[in-house]
């Protein structure tokens, strides 16, 4: 029988995989920040995701560190594990709803499309980076399922990357689409927790 570990890790595959294969459904960019500016973040979010998964890899990673890393901090009964599964799937729904909504504008970079502006409706409406919460989310309930040090640390790190990654696209979407359109979006609108300005 498929363990709520193994469910959580397939969950990550299957989103990751079908994530990038609708980035072919994307309208062209007209203009775009420096390369560096997302670099650092995606490093961040990249480590987050290694940790994460670190117990899935630990026949080829192995050593004392690693297994200390991975070594279960408490035990969760198998209902509390499918009700997390259970919640991941939210969070990559989140996401998936967010990026149907933004059809042809979303990008796999900070990026202005063509006849771009503010979103905010459907999810957009309760926070101001949906996606980022989504797979934020995803990933907290990961590590809680996964139950082990470097989960929890790879959580904290794809929440981090994300977090910067969202500011820094602010900073380039006020620019772009005009800081008093942007600013007014953002006093009502929460940037990553509905509820919490």
């Amino acid at each position: 029988m498929v363990s709520p570990r193994t469910a959580a890790f397939w969950l990550w595959l299957i989103w990751f995989s079908t994530w990038w294969l609708a980035a072919f459904w994307a309208a062209r960019a007209v203009a775009r920040p420096r390369l560096s500016l997302g670099v650092l973040h995606r490093a961040f979010a990249s480590a987050g995701f290694a940790l994460l998964f670190l117990v899935h890899f630990g026949a080829t990673v192995g050593g004392p560190i690693s297994r200390r890393l991975t070594e279960p901090l408490y035990t969760e009964t198998p209902v509390v594990g499918w009700i997390l599964v259970g919640l991941t799937t939210a969070g990559f729904g989140f996401c998936w709803w967010a990026r149907l909504h933004l059809g042809r504008l979303w990008s796999g970079a900070t990026t202005v499309k063509a006849d771009h502006k503010v979103i905010d409706t459907g999810p957009y409406r309760l926070v101001r980076h949906p996606i980022y919460t989504g797979v934020i989310a995803a990933g907290a309930l990961t590590a809680a399922i996964e139950a082990n040090a470097a989960a929890i640390v790879g959580a904290g790190l794809i929440g981090l990357g994300f977090w910067l990654t969202a500011r820094s696209e602010e900073r380039f979407l006020r620019q772009e689409l005009g800081a008093e359109a942007y600013d007014a979006y953002a006093r009502r609108t929460p940037m990553l927790i509905p509820g919490l300005r």
